[in-house]
């Protein structure tokens, strides 16, 4: 099992090759698969779960490094018998924990485990997130439809508040849901916990926008949020502007000690993982990290191993 400051190591190694990416010169595979194999966290058996930078798609378009296109290199640097099997994964633009199987039955019944501890309405995947404004309740829940809307050339995920039951039945719309609560706040920002019971791409990105604090690096919503006389407001979706790097205010980009044009990754990481048998966990990648201490934010706690 790699320690944690391993896992840290990586991280950082891969920001820094985020940056050289930006100028032009992204990390080849050989890099890649090196900073992968330095990123495993937990192996026993047919299970073997790692530490997934910010900005590598799991799934990558047609020509495109992702993580399922190295599993093969990956599984033979690791000395595995058998084909590696995606259990459960963040998005592309999140950091955090990935679960692979060597085991086609470990997989699906693994993904039935997931699939069963959401029906009994329990949490098993724990996110933490730095958003840009603190929610109004210490804790809480949130509850909307969500579906995919056409805006332009591209689709977007938009809330529907209160979703017909012909929408739902049809599959147009799905009802999402996901607990959350405040670990420290600082400076107009916060760090939460955030605890999803179901699964729809962006859903996390969006409830945040709902609550008024969106993530910290989320280009895609974080514009839906604007401030009138320094009090945040939700913008209607069909008023929100185009997606763009997200717009931060002079005192918190002097606290970041960020550029006028750096853009940052997303501050959404996977950090807990509840298995039938074992909790696996993760912390937080050096960017992460830095921006928690710049804003003189706590770390997020790791359970026990």
């Amino acid at each position: 099992m790699a320690g944690c400051g391993g896992a840290a190591r990586v991280a950082a190694r891969v920001g820094r090759g985020a940056r050289t990416a930006g100028k032009g010169r992204p990390l080849g595979p050989e890099a890649v698969l090196g900073l992968l194999e330095a990123s495993v966290v937990h192996r026993e058996g047919a299970l073997l779960a790692l530490s997934k930078p910010a900005d590598l798609p799991v799934l990558g378009r047609p020509g495109e490094l992702s993580l399922t296109a190295l599993l093969p290199a990956l599984r033979r640097r690791l000395g595995l018998p058998a084909e590696l099997h995606v259990v459960k994964a963040p998005a592309r633009e999140c950091s955090g924990l990935v679960l692979l199987s060597a085991c086609p039955r470990v997989t699906e019944q693994l993904q039935r485990s997931f699939t069963a501890a959401r029906r009994r309405a329990q949490f098993p995947a724990t996110y933490s997130a730095v958003t840009v404004g603190i929610p109004a309740e210490a804790e809480g829940e949130i509850s909307v439809g969500l579906c995919w809307q056409q805006k332009g050339d591209a689709a977007a995920v938009v809330a529907v508040p209160s979703p017909g039951r012909r929408s739902l039945a049809r599959g147009e719309v799905k009802s999402t849901l996901t607990r959350y609560r405040l670990l420290g706040a600082a400076g107009g920002c916060a760090l939460l916990q955030l605890q999803p019971r179901t699964a729809f791409p962006e859903q996390l990105q969006v409830h945040l926008t709902l609550l008024l604090c969106p993530a910290l690096g989320d280009h895609r919503h974080a514009s839906r949020v604007g401030t009138v006389l320094g009090e945040p407001f939700l913008l209607p979706p069909q008023e929100t502007p185009t997606p763009r790097t997200q717009v931060l205010d002079a005192e918190l980009m002097s606290r970041l000690q960020l550029s006028p044009h750096h853009r940052l990754p997303l501050h959404l990481h996977l950090q807990q993982l509840v298995l039938p048998h074992t909790v696996l966990s993760a912390p937080p990648p050096p960017h992460f990290l830095r921006t928690l201490r710049l804003l003189g934010l706590p770390s997020p706690p790791l359970p026990p191993h």
